[in-house]
């Protein structure tokens, strides 16, 4: 039996990157996918049909994650669509980078909407669900940064800090009835975002990690697969740095 048969996926930001790594992950797993992203173009499209391959149900949802009313509406929908919610990914992310004597205000509040306060929405929306169904997984996608903090960062590490304090406080919540709460914290990882960045840097930082290499989107997905799926029945408040030991 595959290890998230049966199982209904939420995850937000997740037309592409490691957002649709997990969708597609989760699929082949076994889990209908659901998934939000701001809009659903063309690569959207793309990936609802790729989850569908796998023999899952699959839909897309245009979504401002950081607007409370329309995740609210969103989350209804897919509970109307696919008839329950097991796993919410909280995926969703931007960064709006600068040393913090020259961030504006529109920078720094950008940042927290959407890393943080969609999380806040989804959580909001979903956790009724879960309840009713005595059960359910939430996975914070946080960063090394919101461990470690980052120069020039400061808005994006301090949403992904929240992030994780944001699972430990839901885990203790809820763990009562069966809802398990937990975060990721991704390193160096190669998306397209990392691929533009000059060789010269990209080696710089795989000198930094032991393992010698940056991580691949799998490896964060594999994780997620854990943590979602019965497997980890037993793992709540935890956040798990999926770096490649960069940060020990």
């Amino acid at each position: 039996m595959k290890l998230l048969e049966g199982k209904t996926a939420l995850i937000t930001g997740a037309a592409r990157g490691i957002g649709k790594a997990l969708a597609l992950k989760f699929a082949q797993e076994g889990a209908n996918v659901a998934f939000t992203d701001l809009v659903i173009d063309e690569n959207g499209k793309e990936t609802e049909a790729e989850i569908a391959a796998y023999g899952v149900k699959s839909k897309g949802y245009a979504s401002n994650a950081a607007d409370f009313e329309q995740t609210k509406q969103v989350v209804e929908q897919v509970k109307e669509d696919f008839g329950r919610i097991d796993i919410l990914v909280n995926n969703a992310g931007i960064t709006k980078d600068g040393l913090m004597m020259r961030m504006t205000e529109q920078q720094w509040d950008a940042v927290i909407n959407v890393n943080l306060k969609s999380a806040f929405n989804f959580i909001h929306a979903v956790l009724p669900i879960m309840m009713r169904q005595r059960g359910g997984s939430i996975i914070n996608m946080a960063s090394v940064v919101g461990v470690h903090g980052n120069a020039g960062q400061s808005n994006y590490a301090a949403s992904k800090a929240g992030l994780i304090a944001l699972a430990k406080s839901i885990a203790q919540e809820v763990g009562s009835r069966g809802i398990r709460a937990n975060a990721i914290a991704p390193g160096f990882i190669e998306t397209a975002m990392t691929a533009a960045l000059p060789e010269s840097v990209r080696a710089e930082w795989a000198q930094k990690i032991p393992l010698r290499r940056a991580g691949q989107t799998d490896d964060i997905a594999n994780v997620a697969t854990f943590l979602a799926s019965d497997m980890s029945s037993y793992v709540t408040g935890q956040v798990i740095q999926v770096d490649g030991g960069m940060n020990m």
